[in-house]
């Protein structure tokens, strides 16, 4: 069965094109276990490509001149935009984060990466996934939180990820772990998927369906792929009520945080919500965790504010995120390009995820923002 058109989808997919540039840019640098040499890694001419058609959405913009066309030709090239993104942007993640890309509340005495995988935890308990049954994972990533929900559900899990790298890195990961038998990981746009209706039992999403140029769009395709009574959980990337956007400061943190993050179409939760129904999901469970009353913040580790810091296991992820420490990175790596070790580009990749990084936790502070509006919705079953 031929899956249907979305009238959501913007880009036509060039899966040929897209493998041939991953070659181009990566090489055999998905093998690379340390994060940092692979970035190192890239060749330094398909590097500047993807560079320049990255951030030809935003150089030379401030957060005044942006208008409903600037942010039109960022949709319309939403695929494009996030894959070149993660082309930059990965390594730099693993190097910086850790392979669960994503944010989570945090208890007193709780290390961070045990955080990280409480929060995955939390969306598969909020779910019921259950053990054996097949579920798509929108926006895979490295596949951090599907080797994670895997281990704690026993569920078969499907990534679906439009860079090619990083499903290349995710089945190394999986691999590594044993756990090849129950995840698989595929290339496609999440905005019109090759899946047949009716092909999965759950859907869930982490922080990455702010990618998609449309938000009902998205939550569409993944209600055409769910089972008739299947479920969807999402953490979503909003904007909330307090968010205006001709307040130009509150603009400002928005375009950081879309630029440093390759989001095209940053939306409210309102936005979101009308989504979800005009999908056709029947809501379960909605809840902004991020405005839950905990003693650290979400945004502490991006702060750089080791005060927070909850075990000496800690300290090389978070020193990473201080000021110091990505000056240290900005300086080191604009060194190595200057003496042609790294590819141009890199420094300024880095530098727009620390930009990212500042409009995040002002956004935070300012309650402007959430990386997690929890949403758990259902497909209504077939009548008998």
């Amino acid at each position: 069965m031929v899956a249907p058109q979305n009238p959501f989808a913007l880009e036509k997919e060039d899966r040929e094109r897209d493998a041939q540039f991953k070659k181009a840019l990566h090489g055999k640098t998905a093998e690379e276990r340390n994060s940092f040499m692979a970035m190192m890694g890239k060749d330094h001419k398909a590097q500047k490509e993807a560079v320049d058609e990255y951030f030809k959405h935003w150089d030379n913009m401030k957060s005044a001149e942006e208008t409903d066309a600037t942010r039109k030709a960022r949709r319309d090239e939403y695929a494009t935009l996030t894959r070149h993104y993660y082309n930059l942007a990965t390594d730099l993640y693993e190097y910086g984060w850790g392979q669960s890309f994503h944010f989570s509340r945090f208890s007193p005495g709780e290390p961070f990466r045990q955080a990280i995988a409480r929060h995955e935890h939390y969306l598969a308990l909020k779910m019921n996934m259950q053990e054996n049954t097949r579920v798509l994972d929108v926006g895979c990533g490295v596949g951090g939180p599907a080797r994670e929900i895997c281990k704690f559900t026993g569920a078969n899990i499907v990534g679906l990820n439009n860079n090619d790298y990083q499903i290349e890195r995710a089945t190394a990961y999986a691999q590594k772990e044993g756990l090849a038998h129950k995840l698989s990981f595929t290339k496609g746009d999440f905005m019109q998927m090759s899946f047949p209706d009716n092909s999965f039992d759950a859907v869930y999403a982490i922080e990455a369906t702010v990618h998609a140029p449309s938000l009902e769009g998205i939550y569409s395709e993944i209600f055409r792929v769910l089972k008739p009574g299947g479920v969807f959980g999402v953490y979503e990337w909003l904007m909330t009520d307090k968010y205006d956007n001709d307040n130009p400061v509150h603009r400002e943190i928005r375009l950081g945080i879309e630029q440093g993050d390759g989001i095209s179409n940053m939306e409210k939760i309102e936005v979101a919500l009308k989504a979800m129904k005009a999908a056709g999901f029947e809501m379960e469970l909605n809840e902004d965790l991020a405005d839950r009353p905990d003693e650290y913040p979400w945004y502490w580790p991006l702060s750089g504010d080791l005060r927070y810091m909850q075990s000496i296991w800690d300290f090389p992820t978070l020193v990473r995120m201080t000021h110091i420490g990505r000056g240290l990175v900005h300086r080191f790596v604009g060194a190595l390009e200057k003496i042609s070790l790294a590819p141009k580009g890199t420094q300024k990749t880095a530098d727009s995820l620390a930009l990212a990084a500042d409009c995040l936790v002002a956004g935070g502070k300012e309650k402007l923002f959430t990386p997690m509006y929890l949403m758990v919705g259902r497909k209504p079953a077939q009548k008998a």
